[in-house]
């Protein structure tokens, strides 16, 4: 066994991974970016080394630094954990060449797997089923038109390259082909820098389901599925283990064909087979096929742990220093349900656009297993996936887990950046959900009800004054005293259109707030405040916000009463970043005389890809920004005149 491990990632990954190394008596080494000096995965590991700037080709991209760092820490081998080099053949081969183990199948394998087109032709030849399309090497638009036309709408385009969504359009009919091959012809270069693309039959009522798969370079084994069909844009935000409506017959025919994927490449360490699922008719022996393999660990991998009892981290270990595998199929079983939830840094009520800032409160639910690399005070950073936590939860049926994940979300509280909390809680106790009524592209059909604004109960308003006044202001025998009668004091918050103008007053172990001509009380007893039967959610004062932890995350601006006027920052004149991001692309030239609706430019932050359109009719007077230019949240980019201005 080794006796130090590099981890070359960052964040929760990178935590989870020292974790189970140390377990194992396996000294760890952390390397961090500019940005993550002072990281909470630097603090879990025995030695840190820093790589360079806070972009990731400056840093966890870098592979020389990455394999210089580990020969000077005398680590023998690197765990990559997933996303940067995790499946980069060459940074495996490049470790090689200088006596350290790649934590992770060999090179081969991962270029075998790494285009989803030459995937498919080798899984054909596996004997696992595959889903009708073109993954052809001829890439010129007459060509791909006419496949398309051949294998009839709708249907998908999918990069060939990469994963998380990028460079994957859905297209209804044949007029529409041509523009959604060119955005995501465009996706698929910058993100992958390689824009061929591959065509498939798009699957109505899909459901995405995975097979954990394990294999020693000879033999495999898996460690049953997962559904991750609660997507949004093709990213998975809600999986869980086992599948819902799984069969046995059917469990063992994809777990079987996910095996002979794995041996067929000779599959070294932790992988996963995904499927496509034909979920119209339920689940059944000929309804899935191939989608893609993943030559890595992947995030959602904590449900399948919780089941099976297995560290897969652990396996990987033991598999790398050359141990065959730990288990024969017959001996892995598995108990109860899983489900995790990911939560992010994003505006889910405003198209669920990243965010940055600090998180100036963290506390998670002891109800669950949370993998997060963040804490109270630390930073979300412009540069890396703004995920910061996944919220695990394991119960003895799949009832149990749903009544556990929907508790652990509400008893998770952050604050100082917005989140996705509601819009996890929402789906949670969606009854869809509950029925397994859902399939791949159900979330995008109800994101409207799913990211709605919860009403802002009468608790939520006395724990923000609580959290004004202090929580402590009336738990004495003279709070609120005066000599004449109670002062009543006011306070004004607002959320978006909505404004509460509230007057209040305390006395010992109570306190009163009338809104709206009520009075409403809140008491002080049994070590909590209460409001009439239920106890009130708790609340924080960050800058000038009180964040009320009900629903997910309630936030109140709280109003000067000296400037209600206030001012608005928003201008039809100019179009600003609603974060920070780099400019990819801008589609404008000074004079240019646009609709409402049409894209301006393009701004890449947090691995996605935003366009930013014009707000109505409109001349461009001057663009301020070029390709490349990395910008921060509400800058200039291009100022804008009406119609009539133009000469």
């Amino acid at each position: 066994m080794f006796e130090k491990l590099l981890i070359s990632n960052r964040g929760e990954i990178a935590i989870r991974i020292a974790r189970t190394a140390r377990s194992m008596g396996i000294q760890t080494v952390a390397v961090y970016s500019d940005a993550d000096q002072d990281a909470l995965h630097v603090s879990a590991a025995d030695e840190a080394y820093h790589l360079g700037g806070a972009a990731p080709s400056e840093s966890y991209l870098n592979t020389e630094r990455i394999i210089e760092v580990a020969l000077q820490s005398g680590a023998e081998a690197v765990h990559p954990g997933y996303g940067f080099l995790s499946e980069n053949p060459e940074f495996a081969e490049s470790l090689e060449k200088v006596g350290l183990a790649f934590i992770g199948p060999s090179a081969e394998a991962m270029r075998a797997m790494g285009l989803k087109d030459t995937a498919k032709q080798l899984m054909e030849r596996a004997n696992v089923p595959t889903i009708p399309g073109y993954h052809g090497a001829e890439q010129s638009v007459d060509i791909l038109q006419y496949e398309a036309k051949a294998i009839g709408y709708p249907l998908l385009i999918k990069a060939v390259a990469g994963g998380g969504g990028k460079g994957m359009r859905l297209v209804e009919n044949a007029q529409d082909f041509e523009e959604a091959l060119t955005a995501a012809r465009s996706e698929a270069q910058n993100a992958f820098g390689n824009s061929d693309v591959l065509l498939e039959k798009y699957i109505t009522a899909a459901r995405h389901i995975e097979i954990q798969i394990f294999g020693d370079g000879q033999k495999a084994v898996h460690l049953f599925e997962r559904d991750c069909s609660l997507q949004r844009r093709y990213q998975k935000v809600i999986e869980e283990a086992p599948a819902p409506g799984m069969s046995d017959c059917v469990r063992k025919a994809m777990g079987a064909a996910a095996v002979r994927a794995a041996e067929s490449i000779g599959y070294k360490g932790a992988g996963t087979v995904e499927f496509i699922v034909d979920g119209s008719k339920g689940l059944c022996v000929d309804g899935f096929w191939f989608m893609e393999m993943n030559t890595r660990l992947q995030v959602e991998h904590p449900v399948s742990e919780a089941i099976t009892g297995i560290d897969l981290v652990a396996w990987q270990l033991r598999v790398a220093a050359g141990e065959k595998l730990p288990l024969a199929q017959r001996d892995i079983r598995f108990d109860g349900h899983s489900i995790e939830a990911r939560v992010y840094a994003e505006d889910a009520a405003n198209g669920f656009l990243p965010v940055t800032g600090r998180l100036d409160h963290v506390r998670f639910s002891n109800q669950s297993r949370n993998d997060s690399g963040l804490r109270s005070g630390d930073e979300i950073s412009p540069y890396y996936d703004p995920m910061i936590a996944k919220v695990i939860v394991h119960g003895r049926d799949r009832e149990e887990a749903l009544s556990k994940l929907s508790a652990s979300l509400r008893q998770t509280e952050l604050a100082g950046s917005k989140t996705n909390l509601g819009f996890l809680i929402s789906l949670a106790e969606h009854p869809d959900f509950h029925a397994m009524q859902v399939d791949t592209m159900w979330i995008d059909r109800n994101v409207d009800a799913l990211t709605n604004l919860s009403d802002i109960s009468t608790s939520a308003l006395l724990s923000a004054v609580l959290a004004i006044i202090g929580k402590d202001a009336a738990q004495n025998d003279f709070a609120g005293f005066h000599l004449w009668v109670p002062v009543a004091q006011t306070i004004a918050l607002h959320r978006e259109d909505q404004k509460f103008d509230l007057s209040f007053n305390i006395s010992p172990n109570k306190l009163t707030v009338r809104k709206d001509g009520q009075f409403c009380v809140a008491e002080f007893k049994l070590g909590h405040w209460w409001y009439e039967n239920k106890r009130l959610p708790a609340s924080v004062w960050v800058k000038d916000a009180i964040w009320i932890f009900e629903n997910g995350g309630v936030v109140l601006d709280i109003v000067d009463t000296l400037d209600r006027a206030g001012s608005t920052f928003a201008d039809l004149n100019v179009i600003r970043a609603p974060m920070p991001g780099l400019v990819n692309h801008v589609g404008v030239t000074e004079g240019d005389v646009l609709q409402k609706g049409d894209k301006i430019l393009v701004l890449e932050a947090m691995k996605m890809e935003h366009a930013l359109v014009a707000p109505q009719n409109c001349v461009i007077n001057e663009v301020l920004v070029r390709v490349q230019d990395q910008v921060e949240a509400e800058a200039d980019l291009v100022r804008l005149s009406p119609p009539e201005d133009a000469i």
